[in-house]
């Protein structure tokens, strides 16, 4: 009989101490797994919305937003980093200064951007924990078929094109953004 291979348990502090050599990690099912680089579109679709989203978040002073190098403690344990977060500011009363450590649950809102190197399973994976953690909409960012799949559970809601608009419903209200702009060719 062949011994069972024992799941690290990782605490937050080991996590945090991983090495700064470059990777983005998040844990998953007990792993460390290596997010890997996900290129310049990538980067430049997720830079836009921390500025578009952000500046709009802010200056309604509804939340606070993160970056891809923010990971989430899910129920399941697992460290989850979305591309883009939001987190509202119901969920954050009380609270003067951000936690260094991670928030224990998921965003309100969680986008992903899809990589050359992401696959349908792990996209859907990563949905069906942030819905089962208290997210509540997500945006599904597809490059190369420029559109939006919209996310209020772990099914898909609705296709976004580039004649459409990405709101931020009831979730950061008031918040539009032409799906278009996501994916505008450059003119400098």
């Amino acid at each position: 009989m062949t011994p069972a291979t024992e799941t690290k348990v990782w605490t937050d502090e080991e996590f945090m101490a991983l090495p700064d050599d470059g990777g983005r990690y998040e844990l998953v099912n007990g792993e460390l797994v290596d997010m890997g680089n996900s290129g310049m579109e990538h980067g430049y679709i997720a830079s836009l919305l921390n500025i578009v989203v952000g500046s709009y978040v802010r200056s309604q002073k509804l939340g606070v937003i993160c970056d891809s190098s923010t990971a989430f403690n899910l129920k399941s344990g697992n460290k989850r980093s979305p591309d883009f977060s939001f987190i509202a500011r119901e969920r954050l009363q009380g609270v003067k200064r951000l936690p260094k450590g991670y928030f224990q649950g998921a965003p309100d809102l969680a986008v992903e951007v899809i990589s050359p190197n992401n696959t349908f399973a792990e996209i859907h994976s990563k949905l069906v924990e942030y819905f089962d953690n208290g997210c509540r909409l997500a945006w599904v960012i597809n490059p190369d078929e420029q559109s939006v799949l919209v996310y209020r559970q772990p099914q898909p809601d609705q296709l976004l094109k580039g004649t459409d608009n990405l709101t931020g419903e009831e979730i950061i209200p008031g918040f539009i953004l032409p799906v278009a702009d996501l994916f505008a060719e450059l003119d400098f």
